[in-house]
C-alpha cells in the first residue's frame, strides 16, 4: 500500500510516509535482516562454502522481491532516483525485476547478444544504468562500465581491447562513438538511451514497450565472468580487471553488513560516478545484498549545497562519498541544515584527513567510517561496526581477507614496520579477489609475491591490527578519488607540438589531496613563448585529447628530466621533490 501511495503523493507527504514507516520498522530491523544477508555473510566469514552456481539477479534481487511480496521487507523502495529538476523514479525489487527482464530480452534479441558477450556502458547517473547492469547479470553478458568523461580515443581503445560487441550510451557521447566505429571490427550493435531516435542506433526507450518481460535468468557459475573495469597503471594503457559473479556478487556481504551497517530499512546514498568501481561497491552490490534502498542523485556536478540539501530533505540513513567531498562539505556552512535521518557516514577511494573527520563530527555529530580497497578487490580494510575509530587509519582486515604488511620478498614484517599492503592468496585464494588482468598474464603474475597478492600500496600495521596507509608504491595519481595513470597524461601531452618530453607525477593539493603535475621539456621553437599562455594552451589540449579530469592542474617547464642510466624517467625523484621528501 505504501509503495503504491508513494507514486501519487506530493514529495513532503511522501517523505513523511517513508520516515514514519522507517521509524516503525527500524525497531524490528534485526528481525528483517533475513537469511539472505546471514547466508552470504557466512560465506565471507568462511563458515559456509561458496556455491557452485550463483547469480546476483536471481539469487539475491529476486529473493528480496519474494520477501517484499510476503510483507517481510520494509516499505522502502529498492531504488530511488532524483534529479535537480524535480523528477523522481522509485522502484520496488519487483519492479526492478520486471524492468531488468525486459532489458535482458532487448540485449539478447534486438542487440543480438549471447551469454559471455561483452557490453560497454558509458552513461551518467541515469536509472537505465542500473536496469542494464542487472539485465546483463540475467543474460550472462559481461558488463563494462565507463565514465561519461571518456573521449573518442578512450572509447576506441576500450572497444578494441575488450572486443565488446555492443556499446550503450546517450546522445551526448553518441557522436564520439560514431567517429571511431570504422576501427571497431568487433562491435555489432549500438544502443542509445535517449528520448529521440538516432540513425544507426537501437533506442532503449522505444524498445521497452514492445519487449516481453518474460525472461529466465541464465544459470551462471560462481566464477563465471560478470564485470570488467578498466584500471589505470603506472605504465602502459589501462588494464582490464575481471570480476566474477561471486567476487562482487557475494564479496560485499561482509562489508555491507559490518562496515556500512546496512539493513533492509536503510536508504543508502553513494555519490560515485557510474564509471567508477565505487558505484558497483556502494550503489549496487553492498546495499542490495542487504536489501537496502539505493538512492541516487543525477547530480552532473558536485555541489556542496546540493549534497547538504538532499541529505536534509530525503530520509537517507547511510551516506558515502570521497574524502575530497567531505573536505568541501565541512568548508560549506552546514549549520543551517538538519540531517534528520542520517546515522552512518562512510568514505573510501583515498586517505581521509583526520582534521576533516573531526570537523564533520563537530558539524553533524557523526563519525566517518573509512574503508579501503581496489578495483581488483572488495573491501580490504574498514572501520567496522563496534570498532574503535583511529583517525587516519584504514581500519582492520575485512573477512575473508587475511591482510599483512610484507617486504619485497613476500615475508611478513613486524608490527609497525613499513612495507607492502598485501592479501594472502596461499594456500587458498579468496573468492572475492579479481580473476585476472584480461589478456595480460604477465601483469596478473606480477601482482603476486610469495603467498600474497600485493596491492601496490605501502602501509604499516599497529599492535591492534589497524592498517595505516603510507603511500602508493607506483606512480598512480589519486586526485579526488580518480585514479590517473601518468602514461595516459604523458601520451596526451606529447601530441602537443610544444612538448618535447614530459613526466607526470602527483603534487599536493589542499582540496583534492593531490593533483596532476606535468614537468615539461619544451621543443626549441617554443622556449621563448609566454609560459602562462602556453600552460593554458597545453592544459586545454589535454582536456580535448583525453578525459578532462586527467589534465595537469600544475605545469612546470624544465630543461631536462631525471633519468636512470638506461634512459627511464625517474618520476619518483620528481614526486619526492613535490612532496618535500
Amino acid at each position: 500500500f505504501i509503495m503504491r501511495t508513494f507514486k501519487r503523493l506530493w514529495i513532503p507527504q511522501c517523505l513523511w510516509i517513508l520516515r514514519s514507516s522507517y521509524r516503525l520498522l527500524h525497531g524490528c530491523s534485526r528481525l528483517l535482516t533475513s537469511r539472505i544477508i546471514s547466508h552470504y555473510d557466512s560465506i565471507n566469514q568462511c563458515k559456509t562454502e561458496l556455491p557452485e552456481y550463483f547469480n546476483f539477479a536471481s539469487d539475491v534481487l529476486d529473493e528480496w522481491s519474494r520477501l517484499e511480496k510476503d510483507g517481510r521487507r520494509p516499505a522502502n523502495p529498492a531504488f530511488w532516483w532524483i534529479d535537480d529538476k524535480g523528477k523522481e523514479v522509485r522502484w520496488s525489487f519487483e519492479e526492478l525485476g520486471y524492468l531488468s527482464r525486459k532489458a535482458a530480452n532487448i540485449l539478447t534479441e534486438a542487440c543480438g547478444l549471447q551469454r559471455g558477450d561483452r557490453v560497454i556502458a558509458v552513461l551518467p547517473r541515469v536509472p537505465e544504468w542500473w536496469i542494464l547492469n542487472v539485465a546483463c547479470m540475467r543474460a550472462g553478458i559481461v558488463f563494462i562500465p565507463g565514465t561519461s568523461q571518456l573521449t573518442a580515443k578512450d572509447i576506441l581503445y576500450r572497444l578494441q581491447v575488450s572486443k565488446a560487441k555492443c556499446i550503450i550510451t546517450n546522445d551526448t557521447l553518441a557522436p564520439a562513438v560514431e567517429s571511431v566505429i570504422p576501427d571497431c571490427q568487433f562491435l555489432k550493435s549500438k544502443l542509445i538511451v535517449a528520448k529521440g531516435s538516432r540513425a544507426g542506433w537501437l533506442n532503449l526507450k522505444e524498445l521497452f514497450p514492445v519487449t516481453s518481460a518474460d525472461h529466465e535468468c541464465v544459470k551462471t557459475r560462481s566464477q563465471d565472468p560478470m564485470l570488467i573495469y578498466f584500471t589505470s597503471g603506472s605504465t602502459g594503457s589501462p588494464k582490464m580487471v575481471l570480476q566474477s559473479h561471486s567476487s562482487y556478487g557475494i564479496g560485499f556481504a561482509a562489508s555491507g553488513r559490518h562496515w556500512m551497517k546496512l539493513t533492509p530499512s536503510d536508504i543508502m546514498w553513494n555519490t560515485s560516478d557510474t564509471g567508477w568501481v565505487k558505484a558497483a561497491w556502494s550503489s549496487v552490490f553492498s546495499p542490495w545484498i542487504c536489501g537496502s534502498c539505493v538512492f541516487v542523485h543525477s547530480m552532473p556536478q558536485f555541489k556542496p549545497a546540493v549534497i547538504a540539501e538532499t541529505l536534509s530533505r530525503y530520509p537517507i540513513t547511510t551516506f558515502c562519498t570521497a574524502p575530497t567531498a567531505y573536505c568541501m562539505l565541512v568548508q560549506h556552512d552546514l549549520s543551517s541544515y538538519k540531517f534528520m535521518s542520517l546515522k552512518h557516514c562512510l568514505s573510501g577511494g583515498e586517505p581521509l584527513n583526520p582534521e576533516v573527520m573531526a570537523k564533520w563530527k563537530i558539524q553533524t555529530g557523526l563519525d566517518i567510517y573509512e574503508g579501503y580497497g581496489q578495483t581488483e578487490t572488495v573491501t580490504i580494510c574498514a572501520n567496522m561496526n563496534g570498532m574503535k575509530i583511529k583517525p587516519g587509519s584504514l581500519g582492520k582486515a575485512v573477512p575473508p581477507y587475511d591482510v599483512q604488511i610484507i617486504d619485497d620478498h613476500g615475508a611478513i614484517l613486524p608490527r609497525g614496520e613499513e612495507g607492502n599492503i598485501a592479501v594472502r592468496v596461499q594456500p587458498k585464494r579468496p573468492f572475492c579477489l579479481f580473476s585476472e588482468y584480461l589478456d595480460n598474464p604477465e601483469k596478473t603474475a606480477a601482482s603476486v609475491c610469495g603467498s600474497f597478492y600485493v596491492t601496490g600500496d605501502r602501509g604499516t600495521m599497529d599492535e591492534e591490527g589497524y592498517v595505516w596507509f603510507v603511500g602508493r608504491d607506483d606512480d598512480i595519481i589519486n586526485s579526488s578519488g580518480y585514479r590517473i595513470g601518468p602514461f595516459e597524461v604523458e601520451s596526451a601531452l606529447i601530441q602537443h607540438p610544444a612538448v618535447s618530453e614530459s613526466a607526470v607525477v602527483s603534487s599536493p593539493d589542499p582540496i583534492r589531496g593531490e593533483v596532476v603535475k606535468a614537468f615539461i621539456v619544451l621543443a626549441p621553437a617554443f622556449v621563448s613563448h609566454d609560459p602562462e599562455k602556453l600552460t593554458h594552451e597545453i592544459q586545454e589540449h589535454v582536456k580535448k585529447v583525453t578525459a578532462p579530469y586527467k589534465y595537469p592542474r600544475k605545469v612546470e617547464f624544465v630543461q631536462d628530466l631525471p633519468k636512470t642510466p638506461t634512459g627511464k624517467i625517474q618520476r619518483k625523484v620528481l614526486r619526492n621533490k613535490e612532496w618535500g621528501k
